[in-house]
C-alpha cells in the first residue's frame, strides 16, 4: 500500500532534455483553451445523452425530445450548443431537420469516453 505523499517527487533536479522536447512539442495556448471548450461539451449529462443518440442514428428536435422525455425547447438550447462546438451538424429535410454527429472524430472521442470508464 502507498503511503500518501509517496507519490511526489522529492528532488531538485530539473531534467532539462525532457522538459525542452515536451515544451518544443507543445500545441499553441490557444490550441488548450479551444481544447478545454471542447470537453466542457461533455460536461453535461443531458448534451452526453444526446450524442450518445445521435451516435446511433441521425434524430430530430421531436425524435430526441420523445426519447429523452424533455421539452423541445430544452433540446434545441443543447443542440445549439453541440451545434457551435462542432459536435453536431444538421440536415434539413422539408420542415424536418435531422441531426448527427458532425463527423467521425466526434464518435471516436465518445466512443473513448465510455471505454475508460468501463476499464
Amino acid at each position: 500500500m502507498v503511503k500518501q505523499g509517496e507519490d511526489l517527487c522529492n528532488c531538485e533536479v530539473i531534467h532539462e532534455d525532457a522538459v525542452e522536447r515536451v515544451r518544443s512539442a507543445m500545441p499553441a495556448a490557444g490550441d488548450f483553451y479551444d481544447l478545454a471548450d471542447l470537453y466542457k461539451m461533455f460536461a453535461d449529462q443531458t448534451r452526453v445523452k444526446i450524442l450518445w443518440a445521435l451516435s446511433r442514428e441521425g434524430l430530430c428536435v421531436c425524435d430526441l425530445a420523445a426519447l429523452l422525455g424533455m421539452t423541445k425547447s430544452a433540446i434545441s438550447h443543447q443542440l445549439k450548443a453541440l451545434r457551435l462546438a462542432n459536435l453536431v451538424a444538421y440536415d434539413r429535410r422539408g420542415k424536418v431537420v435531422y441531426y448527427a454527429l458532425a463527423d467521425s472524430h466526434v464518435k471516436d472521442i465518445f466512443e473513448k469516453g465510455f471505454e475508460h470508464i468501463h476499464e
